[in-house]
């Protein structure tokens, strides 16, 4: 019987647990749950914003058919006083809207100090990246993602270096590589209007966007930008974690913040040479650069630092120019914009085309709802078909 009354999987509700914000940059979570959501009901669940004298609440949005779920509290509160705040909070959440079937997406470990009492019909980890790796991770991470990794009854990855270090430590891990809309940023290949804040920037114009943060090689910029004063370096994107006043400062840098995901194509059209300025270290180790196929789409020459999953597949394949010293990388940057474009034109073409993050999540979707047959229903849920349901007037059709 409770066979016959278990909820399909097209129908189980998404609550994903995120460390980064929907309005940040658009990015993974985004591209593969605004997929999610044309199907299912999705809720993002952000990071707590503290507010001076704030009443603990909920604050929520819709946006790409995803509700963004933020929690907003007091300034002052404690570690231990957080996390019990947002298991009520959540808890509460649940309840109102209604979501009693559901599978717990985690984007980061650390969420599981306020959910581990829940009872999702399946977990899900998207490891996009070695969060223990970056600056000003938690201590507790580490310990948090080995209970994640034992709980969870299927894990992504976001790399195939990344795939390859944890392989070992799930019986039910994939990888899948950051993937891309070719389209949306194919339209850099035709003439865009030139942004306003770009216009005035000489040529040959040498991009970058992304977040700015310590996975920049801050030195490389420097060197490059003295070693060829006429070239124009453009950087695109927010700077976190790391002080402004520590990156770069030249005539021919320009820091022009953070551009809209509709934008980039604009910017990008103008560039001559695409970058990925990544240094060598822990935080990007296992990066899998969603901008690679990005630049790529927008027909730009891409030069990039000796990432793994940069070399391979792109590098191997001729793709795109690796050099990591300023030297060569000036040489790289130099015979990009020297070269008879067509060959790699078509070569990325060819790649690309077996590209796309719909069939990313088409693949990905294959193996939730395996994961979701096999699993048992959810005691809420179980509960929730025998009796009645309480809706909230305040949630009804959020």
């Amino acid at each position: 019987m409770l066979r016959a009354l278990r909820s399909s999987p097209e129908s189980i509700d998404v609550v994903c647990l995120s460390h980064l914000r929907w309005n940040f940059v658009f990015q993974r979570p985004q591209h593969l749950l605004s997929r999610c959501a044309r199907t299912r009901r999705v809720h993002f669940v952000e990071e707590p914003l503290m507010e001076p004298g704030a009443t603990p609440r909920l604050q929520t949005s819709a946006s790409d058919g995803v509700t963004v779920v933020v929690p907003v509290l007091p300034d002052g509160m404690n570690a231990a006083e957080i996390v019990a705040a947002q298991r009520t909070l959540l808890d509460a959440y649940l309840s109102e809207a209604r979501i009693q079937d559901y599978l717990l997406w985690y984007y980061t470990p650390m969420a599981l100090q306020f959910t581990d009492h829940l009872s999702p019909r399946v977990v899900i980890y998207d490891c996009m990246d070695e969060l223990s790796a970056f600056k000003g991770a938690p201590p507790a991470l580490t310990t948090l993602e080995a209970d994640l990794l034992q709980r969870a009854s299927l894990v992504f990855t976001g790399g195939q270096s990344l795939y390859e270090a944890k392989r070992h430590q799930h019986r039910n891990i994939h990888p899948f590589p950051s993937s891309v809309d070719v389209a949306h940023f194919a339209q850099a290949r035709q003439p865009q209007r030139e942004p306003l804040d770009q216009r005035a920037i000489a040529r040959p114009r040498l991009g970058f966007f992304g977040v700015i943060d310590e996975r920049l090689d801050i030195e490389l910029l420097r060197d490059l930008a003295d070693a060829r004063p006429e070239w124009q370096f453009v950087m695109i994107g927010p700077v976190v974690k790391i002080d402004p006043g520590s990156l770069p400062a030249r005539p021919n840098i320009h820091y022009l913040g953070s551009k809209a995901y509709s934008e980039l194509p604009q910017y990008i059209a103008g560039w001559d040479v695409a970058l990925l300025l990544f240094a060598r270290n822990e935080s990007t180790r296992f990066i899998s650069p969603t901008k690679t196929p990005e630049y790529l789409a927008a027909g730009k020459p891409v030069v990039s630092t000796s990432i793994r999953d940069v070399v391979r597949p792109y590098g191997e394949r001729q793709l795109v120019r690796i050099a990591d010293d300023a030297a060569t990388f000036v040489a790289a940057c130099a015979a990009s914009m020297d070269e008879d474009s067509r060959a790699r034109l078509t070569r990325c073409d060819a790649y690309l085309a077996r590209m796309s993050w719909d069939r990313t999540w088409t693949s990905m979707q294959v193996l939730i709802n395996d994961a979701l047959l096999s699993a048992a229903p959810s005691p809420q849920a179980t509960t929730a078909i025998a009796g009645a349901a309480y809706t909230s007037p305040r949630l009804a059709g959020a």
